[in-house]
């Protein structure tokens, strides 16, 4: 399979998307994560049949999509009204469809607020190593309740100024662990050799992000709670944020409830219940100075909130199957390409080898 890139006005913006198959085919959508772009599910596509419709959007202010702003206060809704504008965009989907929507990280967040807002366009969903329903940090146990009430630890504020001067520079170079290459082969993968022949085509889409206060990462506040800082009401990393992208009631009230299978690694630093880029849990690890405690700011347990979040979607009627991959990271569809590709056809109800 090959894809070929359309632009479509879809939302009062311009969209770049990448598209592969016959119009008829069974209906796949992609939804990328953070710091990417469509780019990142190419090196999918020779694996999978000629029978799907694969659609596969860039992001507002990623890849060639425009540069839109992000309002955060909307938790990931821009995103996702993005994404639904495009299940009706001529030439893309055959009228009606209800596709397989498959989200990787932050993608996964936004494919679970398509559903919320959008059931009956959902056939199922793939989530590849997603956001917690609860959002990324600041929350202290399996319901996500908040460490601090301004949900301090979060937000743009918690983002590596260097590595973002490195994207917005299009550095290319592997002089130093936040250069984009380094963090590519450091935190998106578990082992660098996954990446393979592709590792060029994935940093160049990661140097595809916008950066800024509109988009990535954003707008940060100062907070009194440690570590200082708090999320804004612009940008990506705040509509992370768990002050504005909490969706777990609403996901498990959900009245039609499509099958869902979760695909993760158990190797993730990115996503997981010690993740690397929770201040609190690397507070923990004396990483970052004046971490008060366990008591007062636990690590965020990320895969667990997700765990208890999908328990309760099927005991209100869902289905959902967790696949975790031995020694994988936070990218299964890069690492892993065949179990993940066995996992995508048998939702979307495709015999293995067609």
């Amino acid at each position: 399979m090959r894809s070929e890139r359309h632009t479509v006005q879809a939302n009062g913006i311009t969209q770049a998307v990448r598209v592969a198959g016959p119009p008829d085919g069974v209906p796949v959508l992609l939804v990328h994560g953070n710091v990417s772009s469509a780019a990142f599910w190419e090196p999918l596509l020779p694996r999978l049949p000629e029978t799907l419709r694969v659609v596969a959007p860039d992001l507002r202010g990623y890849g060639e999509t425009d540069t839109a702003p992000v309002d955060a206060t909307r938790g990931l809704g821009d995103f996702a009204d993005d994404v639904a504008a495009l299940l009706d965009a001529p030439g893309l989907f055959a009228p009606g469809a209800r596709p397989v929507v498959v989200g990787h990280s932050l993608g996964g967040g936004v494919a679970m607020r398509l559903l919320v807002d959008r059931p009956d366009r959902v056939a199922g969903l793939l989530l590849e190593a997603p956001v917690s329903p609860y959002g990324f940090g600041g929350t202290r146990d399996l319901d996500g309740t908040p460490t601090t009430p301004d949900f301090a630890g979060t937000g743009a504020g918690t983002a590596n100024p260097d590595f973002v001067a490195r994207l917005a520079a299009g550095d290319r170079g592997a002089d130093g662990p936040t250069s984009p290459r380094n963090v590519l082969r450091s935190a998106y993968v578990a082992d660098p050799a996954s990446l393979g022949g592709d590792e060029d085509l994935l940093l160049e889409s990661m140097l595809t992000t916008a950066t800024g206060n509109d988009n990535y990462p954003g707008t940060a506040v100062a907070s009194g709670h440690w570590p200082g800082t708090a999320a804004g009401e612009r940008g990506v990393l705040n509509a992370l944020a768990p002050a504005h992208f909490r969706l777990a009631d609403e996901l498990v009230a959900v009245p039609a409830k499509p099958p869902v299978t979760w695909v993760r690694g158990d190797a993730d630093v990115i996503v997981s219940d010690t993740s690397l880029f929770d201040l609190a849990y690397l507070g923990s690890l004396g990483v970052v100075p004046g971490w008060p405690g366990e008591a007062d700011c636990p690590p965020q347990p990320m895969v667990g909130q997700t765990r208890a979040v999908l328990d309760a979607y099927a005991a209100a009627g869902g289905t959902y199957r967790e696949v975790v991959l031995p020694g994988c990271g936070h990218s299964p569809h890069l690492e892993r390409p065949a179990e993940f590709v066995a996992e995508l056809l048998a939702l979307a109800g495709v015999p293995t080898g067609v």
